[in-house]
């Protein structure tokens, strides 16, 4: 005979985890009880998206991605976007518990924290949020406020050694980044003759198009609005700015110029000449890593409303500023070209001339 449902999923460990401090579900209140059952459903839904980042990363990470994987990667970086989308509804549950009856049970938690979630520390490192880019947790480095709180417990010990492990793999970022960096572009690739050049002709050749776009647009919006055309002028002259800084990657040191202006190049041809056989794929996993982190942009912001609308904006029990630390993690964008490349897209018929667009065509 096979297994039974319960014995499959072993509900009579899993529905015996939510005794809280007394370890005793019966001395918790229903609140309580509420409580710990939500934050046990995001620490579940966590685990699965790490195990579906990790599926995904190792399949971009191969010297060589066949195209017939790309739709796996998209496939399963989808179904993380899909989990986000239900844990941002989650905060709904949270929210029919009231203030005050949270705080018959919250000092209860101190010092423990949400941020104390090793595994969404761990979702962080894996997609690639880099540790210079964190912000400041109850006055120190986030990941060493962990760290010394996980001195103390066995449990915290482990979730270190999560941490520390995650963060000697590639990243999702990383592994981003190498593909795109072997996108053919305008037909040339990596180690072709003259590559460099050809990236840097197509770079060029988009910096002037979209330089010719803006002075079209300036016009428009001038004889439309009746706009001072100084003011106008201004702000396009800013944007090029920006623009020429990204494409030829001038924000970057001079030693790493040269591939990041090529994994640019990379994912602006990616996106303006989609409809290409060979980059239809390729659009789509750029666009759902885009829809991913977004999710996780709106999950903070949702987090930090929920947390407002329970406790207001006093001291969380870790010891941070609460509602502000929260809105600060909101403005992370780990995945920065693939969004800033958005600001720079041309409409098709301003788009540089195609060159071999046999590359791009299916196999025969």
């Amino acid at each position: 005979m096979g297994p039974t449902y319960w014995d499959y999923l072993k509900l009579d460990r899993l529905l015996d985890l939510q005794g809280g401090v007394e370890g005793d579900e019966t001395k918790l209140s229903t609140d309580e009880l509420h409580f710990i059952i939500v934050h046990q459903a995001y620490e579940l839904w966590f685990k699965l998206v790490l195990r579906e980042l990790r599926s995904a990363r190792t399949e971009l990470a191969a010297p060589r991605v066949p195209e017939e994987k790309i739709p796996f990667v998209v496939h399963h970086l989808g179904r993380v976007t899909e989990i986000m989308k239900l844990l941002v509804d989650q905060f709904r549950v949270m929210e029919t518990l009231a203030p005050q009856d949270f705080l018959a049970f919250r000092d209860k938690l101190i010092p423990a924290s949400g941020f104390q979630s090793f595994q969404l520390r761990e979702l962080e490192i894996l997609l690639g949020l880099d540790d210079a880019e964190r912000i400041a947790y109850a006055g120190a480095d986030p990941l060493e406020h962990i760290r010394t709180l996980a001195a103390s417990s066995p449990g915290g010990r482990e979730a270190w050694g999560r941490i520390e492990r995650a963060r000697a793999e590639p990243t999702l970022r990383s592994v981003l980044h190498d593909w795109l960096h072997r996108t053919p572009v305008q037909g040339s690739a990596p180690g072709d003759p003259g590559d460099d050049a050809a990236v840097e002709r197509f770079v060029s050749d988009y910096f002037h198009a979209l330089q010719r776009a803006n002075a079209d647009k300036t016009g428009h919006l001038v004889a439309s609005l009746g706009t001072d055309a100084a003011a106008i002028e201004a702000r396009m002259r800013d944007a090029e700015l920006a623009a020429r800084r990204f494409l030829f990657a001038e924000d970057v040191p001079e030693a790493e110029r040269a591939r990041a202006r090529r994994v640019r190049a990379g994912v602006l041809f990616i996106e303006s000449y989609r409809e290409l056989p060979l980059l239809a794929w390729p659009r789509l996993l750029l666009d759902s890593v885009v829809e991913l982190e977004a999710q996780l942009v709106i999950f903070r912001s949702r987090h930090a409303r929920m947390v407002e609308r329970i406790i207001g904006r006093r001291v969380g029990t870790g010891g941070s500023s609460g509602v502000d630390y929260l809105d600060q993690t909101a403005r992370y964008r780990i995945f920065s070209e693939l969004w800033s490349v958005r600001t720079l897209l041309l409409a098709k018929e301003h788009l540089p001339a195609l060159e071999r667009p046999d590359v791009y065509g299916f196999a025969r």
